[in-house]
């Protein structure tokens, strides 16, 4: 089976980094500091102008936990229409119930309302109490993935579970390391777990051009860097996917 990685973007720029730097497939997010939210339809369209990569949209309405009311599920559904609409290949969905199981009742709506499209099942698996248990809650769901660092701080941490993950799942669904992936781990993760897909967000610090800058005020928490942003980065998605391959 062939290695490819996945990037996380939050930008069309990082989209393009991350086609030219040789990914796969990209995970389109928005608010990437509190673990990444639903991007707007005006990204997802100007994302899937970029050519040769395949584009999937995570689906989650905030940050936080994953156990969602009602309203927000409704929210979810619109936004999968519309990201179906947009020309997106697949979504990144998640949810859990109060008691940390796979909240299968959710997952299924949000399935329906994707139509076929490619299902991730994003790092709300790593919040689940029991991970056998939730591999075969999503992979009787018909889910085609799931992202997850072990349930540890990153995913070459989380190689141990990752690799009885893979065990335990018997190529019934494609299991993708996630979190704190580079260049010089990469390889490491997928030889000792037996994975063939990877995720990282290979993200740089990009200096503002603006000129002016009133400096003390901030737009979030005081200790936020107005004059940069993140970006994915080509060079490093390249190390990594010349690594893996």
């Amino acid at each position: 089976m062939k290695r490819i990685l996945e990037v996380c973007a939050g930008s069309v720029e990082s989209v393009a980094a991350a086609r030219n730097g040789g990914a796969a497939r990209v995970e389109l997010c928005s608010a990437l500091e509190i673990g990444g939210i639903t991007p707007s339809v005006g990204l997802i369209t100007e994302a899937r102008h970029i050519e040769g990569i395949a584009l999937n949209v995570l689906i989650r309405p905030r940050g936080g936990d994953f156990l969602y009311n009602e309203s927000e599920v409704a929210t979810m559904e619109q936004d999968i229409i519309a990201a179906r609409q947009c020309g997106a290949d697949g979504v990144v969905i998640g949810a859990l119930t109060a008691e940390g199981d796979v909240d299968v009742q959710v997952c299924n709506r949000l399935i329906k309302a994707a139509e076929g499209m490619s299902i991730t099942f994003h790092r709300a698996f790593d919040m689940c109490r029991n991970p056998f248990l939730a591999l075969e809650d999503i992979i009787s769901l018909g889910c085609h993935r799931i992202l997850t660092s072990g349930q540890a701080a990153s995913a070459y941490a989380g190689i141990t579970l990752i690799k009885q993950l893979v065990e335990a799942a018997q190529g019934r669904i494609s299991i993708m390391p996630g979190c704190g992936v580079n260049a010089t781990n990469a390889t490491a993760i997928l030889n000792s777990t037996g994975c063939y897909e990877i995720h990282a967000s290979a993200r740089t610090s990009v200096e503002s051009r603006m000129q002016y800058r009133h400096n003390g005020v901030s737009m979030g928490s005081s200790d936020n860097d107005e004059y940069a942003h993140m970006e994915s980065n080509e060079i490093l998605i390249r190390q990594i996917v010349e690594s893996i391959q």
